[in-house]
């Protein structure tokens, strides 16, 4: 949405604070359901199948935030301006408050938070179904990527090949909720089948960014350029001399 680099800082903060009280409530009321209707995992494992599919295939929505709802819901509610006042997220006009531009990101981000936890609560909760264990991985992650950003934002897009060990690892989940009844994974290798997918995309994405960054061979320069002689033409024979030899 165009936010300044030094504004950014802010809507992290923010974002971060609310993505984990979002994802405590998201949690607790997640592993409520599945101790009381067991059937739910199944449920959960299915999604899982179903976003591995999207993920692995890049078919995932392509996010516009003029269009999210609840985005257009808040500009309409809420009185705001379309100017910055540094990184204030509410600021007074004419005696009026009015909401920045920055709220505005602020509930983008809490929202979009919001539909990937629909897709990451499931995946953790097949590996493990303690609460403390579930939001304190979440909270670390979100933590982590905070830290992270910057450099992320930058190194994403080199890593061509993360979007199919994603979609592998969800589907290695999915499975492993579907199968629960039947098969038992051990926690250990649910973890290392996950580190070792994410390990063998990371490299085979950096060896293909490797071979597309090798120079192409020189090319040969005008001189070294020659023509190939006709030779459907026969070549003049060389005038022969006045003294009768060649």
């Amino acid at each position: 949405m165009g936010v300044p680099d030094r504004y950014q800082f802010r809507v992290l903060f923010w974002g971060i604070f609310g993505a984990l009280v979002l994802r405590a409530v998201l949690i607790f009321t997640g592993v409520a359901l599945l101790a009381r209707f067991e059937w739910i995992l199944y449920v959960f494992g299915a999604l899982l199948l179903v976003t591995a599919l999207k993920v692995a295939r890049h078919s995932g929505p392509a996010v516009h935030p003029e269009r999210n709802p609840v985005l257009r819901l808040v500009r309409r509610l809420v009185p705001s301006t379309d100017e910055y006042d540094g990184q204030k997220l509410f600021t007074r006009r004419n005696g009026a408050l009015l909401a920045t531009p920055l709220f505005a990101v602020l509930v983008l981000v809490e929202t979009s938070d919001v539909v990937f936890a629909v897709d990451s609560l499931p995946a953790i909760l097949g590996v493990s179904h303690e609460p403390f264990i579930v939001f304190a991985s979440n909270a670390f992650a979100i933590l982590g990527l905070r830290s992270l950003y910057f450099c992320l934002a930058g190194m994403a897009d080199r890593f061509r090949y993360l979007g199919v060990g994603l979609g592998v690892i969800l589907a290695f989940v999915g499975v492993k909720m579907l199968l629960a009844a039947v098969v038992h994974v051990p926690t250990p290798v649910s973890l290392g089948v996950i580190a070792g997918v994410l390990a063998v995309t990371v490299v085979a994405s950096r060896r293909a960014e490797r071979r597309g960054a090798e120079p192409d061979p020189p090319r040969p320069t005008d001189q070294e350029v020659r023509p190939c002689p006709d030779v459907s033409t026969p070549s003049p024979r060389a005038p022969t001399g006045a003294s009768g030899g060649r």
